[in-house]
């Protein structure tokens, strides 16, 4: 029976590897698949992965019918048994509906990718839908960490090395950044919330001379 999967985490915990893996599987087994993504960070119509795995997919926009292409590819004669959808967060609620309906009327089985929170640890509306419908919702066993060794479970935006909680919900970058650049970070709730980056806990941290003298002022008493 077809389903609607909902595979979710953080950045860095691997789920546009998970996705090319799960294509490549089903695909070894003669079933036929589209992989869609949307604001993939390598470029549009592409899903990457930090692995370095690349294959190329339909880009989403705010028109892409799922339903409609999934109807009009059976059309001309393709079986379409299942859908990737990775960047899945990034889907309009709509668009989410259209997929649920592909599973239940059609048969097709969806399996969608994303994070579910954005950099102020808001839902996405796609995300939300998903939560809302999916048959099953899967947190990806790949636990990313925080700077300070803890279960990462928040991704955090980064402009110039300095968090941000503010500015447009959409707004496509990297884990890795260059200056005046926007970037993101995964942090575990206590440091999100404490905005406190990975460069600001250097920042914050003594230097060695410091410690140095600290440790002489000790002695001197």
């Amino acid at each position: 029976m077809a389903e609607l999967v909902f595979f979710s985490g953080t950045m860095d915990c691997g789920k546009s590897t998970l996705a090319l893996q799960m294509h490549h599987n089903h695909a070894a087994r003669g079933r036929d698949g589209i992989l869609y993504t949307q604001h993939d960070r390598a470029g549009a119509a592409t899903i990457s992965s930090r692995l370095g795995l690349v294959r190329t997919a339909y880009e989403v926009g705010p028109s892409t019918d799922f339903w409609a292409e999934v109807i009009e590819g059976r059309t001309h004669g393709r079986p379409v048994d299942y859908l990737i959808c990775d960047e899945a967060q990034f889907y309009g609620a709509e668009q989410v509906e259209q997929l649920a309906r592909v599973v239940d009327e059609l048969g097709v089985d969806v399996f969608a990718f994303g994070i579910t929170t954005d950099f102020r640890a808001r839902l996405f509306p796609g995300s939300a839908r998903f939560v809302e419908l999916a048959d099953r919702v899967e947190v990806l066993q790949v636990r990313a960490l925080c700077w300070c060794g803890s279960r990462a479970t928040h991704n955090a935006r980064t402009v110039d090395g300095a968090m941000v909680v503010e500015g447009a919900q959409v707004v496509v970058g990297d884990v890795t950044s260059n200056a005046g650049d926007v970037a993101y970070e995964v942090l575990c709730r206590r440091h999100h919330m404490r905005r406190m980056t990975a460069a600001a806990a250097r920042a914050a941290a003594p230097s060695p001379q410091t410690l140095a003298t600290a440790g002489d002022a000790t002695l001197d008493v």
